[in-house]
């Protein structure tokens, strides 16, 4: 008992020591502590209401949370205050892209064309904000031509990032290929592979590219690939359990790799930890393991109460 006791006053310590360590809002933010991070940008704006860079956190909280309006009401302040900043030009467009997804048509009309103009803006803004160029890529891929969409202008960022990365424009044309239809897309994606050394990223977007042609075998094979490859830029564990349940594929397979995630040192921003635990309760929910499901949503909103899918998951799960 007595060692009981004393493992449990180390475990305080250590977590005390944790949430110390993840004190600046940047960190609470890739450590998906959003509850936190709100908190502590919402202090600092009490003191400097024109700290453009405090909104744009915010505007990425936000995002995390599936929060739309919020994201975009911050990122347009963040860019009142600060108009020349590529970067939050970029995280506007990406949370009018988000809202615009899922808006009923005539909205996602008008949100689609401001997505384009933030996007073009960041690009212009800064020639080698190469993550702007990949996501006008996408929108340029994605849109219909009346909204601005335009496959040859793709190709043409995709020219312009192979003279800074030769994986990033890969994929791009990749995509190319497989938006046209030309039967070379795989190919590409592979060459992309080849270009970033053997990347886990570049694997898990073949292993998107495979669920998207339902080719579900190569998929799991891609995504072992990638947990199997260096991945200092990238969170295969996260992203192959999000491809497994959306594949409704291998669900213990998935449940381990959300296990691995959340007992990891380095988590990131776009792999929030109570979106993990989310995402840790859908699979165990499916397995038939509710109350465990009901421990991984509370922890979710543990971290980031505001999150609507976990709260409507606990509720259902607790009747």
């Amino acid at each position: 008992m007595r060692i009981f006791h004393c493992f449990q006053f180390l475990l305080i310590l250590a977590v005390a020591a944790f949430g110390q360590a993840d004190t600046s809002p940047a960190d609470l933010l890739k450590a998906g502590k959003a509850d936190e991070a709100l908190r502590t940008l919402n202090a600092t704006l009490a003191q400097d209401p024109k700290d453009a860079g405090t909104y744009n956190l915010l505007c990425r909280v936000y995002f995390q949370l599936e929060l739309w309006d919020n994201a975009i009401r911050m990122g347009e302040k963040s860019i009142s205050l600060e108009p020349q900043n590529s970067s939050y030009h970029l995280w506007l467009g990406r949370a009018q892209g988000r809202k615009a997804e899922n808006s009923n048509p005539f909205a996602a009309f008008g949100l689609a064309r401001k997505v384009k103009t933030e996007f073009e803006r960041a690009v212009t803004l800064d020639a080698n904000n190469l993550a702007a160029r990949a996501d006008l890529s996408e929108f340029y891929l994605e849109a219909p031509g009346f909204l601005g969409g335009d496959k040859n202008k793709a190709k043409q960022q995709a020219d312009y990032i192979a003279e800074h990365d030769l994986a990033l424009a890969g994929y791009i044309y990749a995509r190319v290929e497989e938006k046209q239809g030309s039967g070379h897309a795989e190919e590409k994606f592979k060459k992309a592979i080849a270009a970033s050394e053997n990347s886990s990223h570049y694997w898990m977007e073949l292993a998107y590219f495979y669920r998207r042609t339902g080719k579900l075998n190569d998929m799991e094979s891609a995504v072992i690939q990638a947990l199997a490859s260096p991945h200092p830029h990238s969170i295969p564990n996260y992203d192959g359990a999000y491809l497994l349940l959306r594949a409704g594929r291998n669900f213990p397979g998935a449940i381990q790799m959300l296990h691995q995630y959340l007992s990891q040192d380095n988590p990131a921003e776009e792999g929030p930890a109570f979106q993990a635990h989310y995402m840790l309760g859908v699979l165990l929910e499916k397995q038939g393991e509710r109350k465990d499901a009901a421990v991984e949503y509370q922890a979710a909103l543990a971290m980031a109460s505001q999150f609507k899918p976990a709260k409507d998951a606990l509720a259902s799960v607790s009747r």
